[in-house]
């Protein structure tokens, strides 16, 4: 009878108009969660089919979830370095467990931040993986078991000894024969500790020339001998115009490479011992050029002094940027470049099951992971100092509650209907 197939059809209203209710909650519970995706009531019919076309049997509503994976939200700024917005396709890849060995998950949720051991953690506790950078070479792989957690804290910059030292001044065209003019340059040695270079430049009787004295605090020149402090390295000699125009070795203390003086110091005063002794390069400028020592009238002033060298460094601060290169700076100035973060798409990312904390999981609806750099093979862009807001649009939520909650009541007019109908059938014997 219809009347029992209209009850079981309004039954099944208010079980759909529920579920409606359910989504419409969720929704607007998770409006301020980063990188959330609605989602949507969908509704199809349930149609039984009687033997006469003069006969109509209720068959009544079934709910579908729509899944607004694949629904970009508004990039909003954020102040934290390492927080990522993600424009277009594409999801991170995260991890339950600090080690990697936990389940790999999806998500577009990128409010990531070192935790104590410096890894990348977004606010639900799953930790970025990434690409190694090893050696400047990113060691990409769409493995997802072989990507690595982005740690940004167990890391140190190792010292460098300085090799090479450029110096550019004027030496005054009118100084007198003995006159001196010093210009002083930091070393580091192998363990990074710093010593202090002075060349001296003397005027010699001889036109146009200077002859160059190295004093080294700490340290010792190699001079083929037993070392010295002070050493001479050699002459350089002016052309008419003030431009440089030769330099000139002292034999047993300097070499010329080029036109550059080399001398090896020896940084722990054990001459002899050689993997204590560093070869450092004195570049004094190009010959017939001005761009480094030149002798002008005017006084004798420093203009640069180049070396290279550093101390041993600590982590100081972290940037992420459009490609996912995750570069760490360090404070004795090294900056270092030592994972690149993928993004991973789907043929169908609305096929994706959700899971608690804003992840997804790969199901067979969804097809397979493929993982890209940045802005390659279909993968969105990232946004550096961006969070992706929640899909939810407030309005958009409430009135559906409205026509949810209309809808709902209108089933149950339908069922108190049928019941005062069955009451009459009931009492039509009295």
């Amino acid at each position: 009878m219809s009347i029992f197939g209209g009850l079981r059809s309004a039954v099944t209203g208010l079980a759909a108009q529920s579920q409606a209710l359910g989504m419409i909650a969720d929704n607007i519970a998770n409006v301020s969660t980063t990188g959330y995706k609605k989602v949507s009531p969908q509704f199809s019919t349930l149609v039984t089919v009687q033997a006469t076309k003069t006969l109509h049997s209720p068959g009544g509503v079934q709910p579908n979830v729509l899944r607004g994976v694949d629904d970009q939200g508004l990039l909003e700024s954020s102040s934290a370095a390492t927080n990522l917005g993600i424009a277009g396709s594409g999801f991170f890849v995260v991890n339950e467990n600090a080690t990697g060995s936990g389940n790999t998950v999806f998500t577009r949720a990128g409010a990531f931040a070192p935790d104590k051991d410096g890894n990348l953690v977004n606010t639900a506790g799953f930790h970025l993986m990434g690409w190694p950078i090893v050696n400047g070479v990113v060691q990409q792989t769409n493995v997802l078991g072989a990507l690595s957690i982005v740690n940004v804290g167990n890391l140190t910059a190792t010292p460098q000894e300085t090799a090479s030292v450029a110096v550019g001044a004027n030496l005054d065209a009118a100084t007198a024969t003995g006159g001196t003019f010093d210009l002083a340059a930091e070393l580091f040695d192998l363990q990074g500790a710093t010593h202090n270079l002075t060349v001296t430049f003397t005027k010699t009787a001889t036109a146009n020339q200077w002859t160059m004295n190295g004093t080294i605090a700490n340290a010792l020149f190699d001079d083929g001998a037993a070392g010295a402090a002070t050493v001479a390295l050699g002459t350089v000699t002016f052309n008419a115009d003030g431009t440089l125009g030769a330099v000139a070795a002292n034999a047993g203390t300097t070499t010329l490479s080029g036109d550059d003086l080399v001398f090896t110091m020896d940084y722990d005063s054990a001459l002899g011992t050689a993997a204590d002794q560093v070869a450092v390069t004195l570049d004094l400028g190009t010959l017939n050029a001005a761009d480094g020592l030149t002798q002008f009238a005017g006084a004798s002033t420093p203009n640069f002094i180049n070396r290279d060298g550093r101390q041993f460094g600590s982590p100081t601060g972290v940037t992420i940027d459009e490609d996912g290169i995750v570069t760490v700076q360090f404070d004795n100035g090294e900056t270092r470049n030592v994972f690149q973060v993928p993004l991973v798409t789907f043929n169908n990312p609305n096929g994706l099951a959700e899971q608690s904390g804003n992840v997804y999981v790969e199901t067979t609806a969804s097809g397979s992971a493929t993982a890209h750099a940045p802005n390659t093979g279909g993968a969105g862009t990232l946004a550096p100092s961006a969070l992706e807001a929640s899909t939810v649009d407030i309005a958009d939520e409430f009135t559906r509650m409205i026509i949810t909650q209309r809808a709902f009541s209108a089933n149950t007019r339908v069922i108190t209907t049928a019941d005062e109908l069955l009451t009459e059938l009931v009492q039509i014997i009295r």
